[in-house]
């Protein structure tokens, strides 16, 4: 601790004393500017026992952070200060704390481009290295280190890490490599360059330094683990006219460590997307096997830390709020499914899509279980120390995880009202997801959403929804309403509830108002809420965290320059 305090002083330092030549240099140097942003989450808390919203103890809890970015030509700077004074419900309490986690510095020259600090960093899809952050989540993974690109030819790009990840207020224990090479072959070779056909290729290799642990199995046998974990991955990506396709696959050496009970078993990933394109169509399929597939440079972690890898869910990424009850998170240690999204749009001044045309998205996705052979008979929850299983690549698991199915019709019968009505049918495994495996239920919900849009004049505007869930499991059912008033570009005004009408404990069927109020200045903005909210899960690309039940105010302030 008191190294990263020596280290932020430096910095602070070094900043205040060159900041001033900084903001001179934007006035006078054509290409140098400094830009940032700010935004401040806090909520007011009040007990709620009948919801489960529990005493907080300082009342008020807030979450803040501040970007400041300088860049001249080829030069970029830059660093992130961060408050949680505490951490607000549902993030993780281990933020608690202020000071400068994000920093960096960037040159570029000639071919070479050059990193020092903070980096976020993507190789190929990022199956074995991403780090990014998402402050909805409270996720950041940046790799403290260094990063250097080499462009030797047009249409090759290589890339290179090495540093360690941020974990909280301090860094993780293990060391990252790696490499990524990226090749457009169009633009390598003079003959492709006018071609149809377009071929990107790619690889990865990295490696998680960690030192030894005393690590048991069931038997009081000290586990040997590997120092040096490797993995490493190839991607292709093909194009001809409206089509696209595009392949990751990944492997992981033996990795034992407490998301897979500490077996020898090696991991692989594989991703698969094809696409079509074009005018009022619009088809994408996709196809995804994990198996053993934990990557972080902590074996012991378990939370939503220190990952190495990014494996994204194939799931459609609901933005309504009774939709978005029943999030997929990703299952890095056995999954298999698939996705398929269908946009059509029916051309206008026809019988069905009118004076201007009407819009249709389905989507389908199912997730299911690996098929997992035990080695010696033996658990595979009770396997330290040993392989595990097997499992045959191309066989599906017989355990649901998710389902879901989607249709959304939207249609502008005029200038002024528009019409978007959906349909959504999902499966939800309670003991996969959320790990409830002594209550385990499938949960089968249908939902629908209908929005109504209507347009009062150029600049105001009233949108209604109206959502509905049923399921015969978990809370039962619940309908919601929200009604929102809009005076762009200043004002936004809105009323919802959500009402657990469906409860099989007749004592818990909640409302949960919210009232919400947001005014709009440039690129300023104020919102403040009061209300209730339900506890739950949020989901952002298979990245989940839970939510607590709350009731009380949120103001939220954000700003950028």
């Amino acid at each position: 601790m008191k190294t990263q305090l020596l280290t932020y002083a430096t910095f602070l330092a070094a900043l205040i004393y060159i900041f001033p030549s900084l903001l001179q240099a934007q006035n006078n140097s054509i290409g140098s500017q400094v830009n940032g942003n700010f935004q401040m989450d806090a909520q007011y808390y009040r007990v709620d026992s009948a919801i489960g919203a529990l005493p907080v103890p300082e009342k008020m809890q807030m979450n803040s952070w501040t970007n400041i970015t300088y860049t001249s030509g080829d030069f970029n700077a830059g660093l992130r200060y961060e408050t949680y004074l505490n951490p607000v419900n549902g993030y993780d309490p281990r933020y608690k704390g202020t000071g400068i986690p994000y920093w960096f510095v960037d040159y570029k020259t000639g071919k070479f481009q050059i990193t020092a600090g903070h980096i976020y960093e993507q190789f190929g899809g990022g199956a074995i290295f991403r780090t990014y952050e998402e402050h909805n989540l409270g996720y950041d993974n940046s790799l403290n280190g260094i990063r250097v690109k080499f462009t030797p030819a047009k249409g090759v790009e290589l890339k290179g890490i090495y540093g360690t990840q941020r974990y909280f207020w301090d860094k993780g224990p293990g060391i990252v490599r790696g490499a990524d090479a990226d090749i457009n072959l169009n633009d390598l070779v003079p003959s492709l360059e006018n071609s149809k056909l377009r071929v990107r290729v790619g690889g990865s290799f990295v490696s998680k330094y960690q030192a030894d642990e005393e690590i048991y199995n069931s038997n009081q046998e000290k586990l040997i683990l590997p120092l040096n974990v490797s993995a490493g991955a190839g991607r292709i990506d093909l194009g001809y006219g409206n089509f696209g396709l595009n392949a990751e696959y990944a492997q992981k050496i033996n990795d034992p460590n407490a998301m897979n009970n500490f077996i020898y078993k090696k991991g692989e990933s594989l991703l698969l997307t094809a696409t079509y394109n074009q005018k009022g169509l619009g088809i994408i399929v996709q196809a995804k096997r994990l198996d053993n597939m934990g990557f972080k440079s902590k074996r012991t972690e378990t939370g939503n830390v220190l990952d190495i890898g990014y494996l994204p869910a194939i799931t459609k990424q609901q933005t309504y709020t009774l939709a978005a009850f029943y999030p997929y998170a990703t299952q890095p240690n056995s999954e298999m499914g698939m996705e398929a999204q269908v946009n059509y749009k029916i051309a206008k001044n026809t019988f069905l899509g009118g004076k201007y045309g009407t819009d249709i998205a389905v989507n389908f996705s199912a997730i299911n279980s690996i098929v997992k052979e035990l080695i010696n008979d033996t658990a595979v929850m009770d396997a330290s120390g040993t392989l595990g299983y097997t499992s045959p690549f191309f066989k599906v698991g017989d355990t649901k995880y998710f389902r879901d199915f989607n249709v959304e019709i939207g249609h502008k019968f005029s200038k002024s009202f528009k019409l978007l009505f959906t349909y959504m049918y999902e499966e939800y495994n309670t003991a996969i997801i959320e790990g409830h495996i002594e209550d385990t239920v499938l949960v089968h919900a249908n939902i629908f959403v209908a929005e109504m849009t209507y347009k009062l004049s150029p600049d105001k505007a009233i949108r209604f929804e109206t959502q509905a869930l049923f399921t015969k499991q978990d809370e039962g059912n619940w309908i919601m309403g929200l009604l929102e008033y809009t005076v762009a570009p200043k004002w936004f005004v809105s009323i919802a509830d959500q009402w657990n009408c469906g409860n099989s404990d007749t004592e818990k069927r909640f409302h949960y108002p919210l009232v919400a109020v947001a005014y709009n200045n440039d690129a300023n903005r104020i919102q403040l809420s009061y209300g209730k909210q339900r506890e739950g899960i949020v989901c952002v690309g298979g990245v989940c965290r839970n939510v607590p039940a709350s009731n009380g105010f949120t103001l939220t302030i954000t700003t950028s320059f």
